[in-house]
């Protein structure tokens, strides 16, 4: 099911795939898609940059708004931004600009590729020079990981921080440490995260979680895209969980839930980045 669903994905992302460029290609990404922000994912990417940000992709001016609008008394959490559409319902979104440098429109217009969309800046709920870039298709009502289509360097491993089994009564096991389980149903909490260039960069989500029990997939947690469903964020794992399980544990992530049966048991954790490195640890415990 699960290579079903990413074939799919493939299939609809594969006229866009690598098409698009970054806003500001040398900025240092702060927090990237998927990432574990106090209990929710991260629904796009952080930069911190300094100077003009151009367009990802050919596109149509599709809203704007500054900071300093009185249209609305409410804040914004994105500050100055403003929405290019890219057809196919794609839409590129870049916030937190300067407040009074991006482009100017009185009434939607047609951006290319490189062209200057604005200036990183302080705005909206943020205290920090930079800006926030996300993707979004609003056909299936979906935020997309941008480094799915944009393309990244990354040759460093993922980083595996702890491996943790909850059982149903909330109590954890350290699977490293563990000579026997009872059997039961149980949590897979997974602490990983990935740096692109050195161990001392902040912290970034890795692009897939996988946990296999005695050779065979039990739970792999994708960072692709994440859908509204209902009313609520939901986040593919071997189906559709609600976001808030996922990310409840901050700042790890619920890769599985399973039941273990008796027996001699396996587990192998595999931590994934967007380029395919990936790091591996391996568990095993009798189940009784």
């Amino acid at each position: 099911m699960k290579r079903f669903f990413t074939a799919l994905v493939f299939l609809f992302l594969a006229p866009l795939l690598f098409s698009m460029d970054w806003p500001s290609p040398a900025a240092q990404m702060l927090r990237n898609f998927g990432l574990n922000e106090d209990g929710m994912p991260y629904l796009g990417i952080s930069f911190a940059s300094a100077g003009p940000l151009t367009a990802a992709d050919d596109g149509e001016l599709l809203y704007q708004r500054r900071d300093s609008d009185t249209a609305s008394r409410l804040p914004s959490p994105l500050g100055s931004w403003m929405a290019l559409d890219h057809g196919d319902g794609i839409i590129s979104i870049y916030s937190r600009l300067d407040d009074s440098s991006f482009v100017q429109a009185s009434n939607p217009g047609h951006l290319e590729k490189g062209d200057i969309v604005g200036e990183s800046g302080i705005s909206g709920w943020s205290s920090q020079g930079g800006f926030f870039f996300q993707l979004y298709d609003r056909k299936e009502r979906r935020w997309i990981n941008p480094a799915m289509i944009i393309p990244v360097e990354d040759y460093r491993l993922p980083l595996i921080h702890s491996v943790r089994l909850m059982d149903s009564d909330g109590r954890f096991f350290d699977p490293y440490l563990l000579e026997r389980l009872p059997q039961g149903r149980y949590s897979v909490i997974v602490n990983a995260n990935d740096t692109m260039r050195s161990p001392f960069e902040v912290p970034l989500a890795p692009f897939r979680i996988i946990c296999t029990i005695n050779g065979s997939e039990a739970g792999v947690l994708n960072f692709e895209n994440y859908s509204a469903r209902n009313g609520a964020l939901v986040v593919y794992r071997n189906g559709l969980i609600p976001a808030r399980q996922v990310y409840a544990h901050f700042p790890a992530f619920e890769v599985a839930d399973l039941w273990f049966t008796r027996g001699q048991t396996s587990m192998e954790i595999i931590a994934q980045d967007i380029t395919g490195n990936s790091r591996r640890l391996f568990y095993r415990f009798l189940v009784e």
